[in-house]
């Protein structure tokens, strides 16, 4: 009894096309699903959901919340730009009280 003959060795072009086609088709798959297109279809399944609605009240209560916050923040960098001018003139008065040696010249 005789065996039939060996493959050849090597690969073959008819089992190299479907696995580029799979691999085209993921790439594409992927890019559809991770882009823009796949964010706007996320957006309207959570629409559809009801995740994207909002309780009319709370966006304002929010956003007076965040004012408050801003005008605390703005408070306290004016506070704090007024302790250093009062820090750099100290600074001056004792230099030019005390003959201290001037530093080298950041400014320029």
């Amino acid at each position: 009894m005789q065996l039939p003959p060996l493959p050849p060795l090597g690969t073959d072009i008819n089992a190299l096309i479907p696995i580029a086609g799979m691999a085209t088709g993921v790439l594409i798959t992927a890019m559809l699903f991770l882009g823009p297109v796949g964010r706007a279809i996320g957006d309207v399944i959570r629409h559809w959901l009801g995740g994207g609605r909002r309780q009319p009240q709370a966006l304002p209560g929010e956003l007076d919340e965040l004012r408050e916050r801003l005008d605390r923040m703005q408070h306290q960098l004016s506070e704090l730009a007024e302790r250093q001018d009062f820090a750099e003139r100290m600074l001056a008065r004792v230099r030019n009280d005390r003959g201290l040696p001037s530093g080298p010249d950041v400014a320029g």
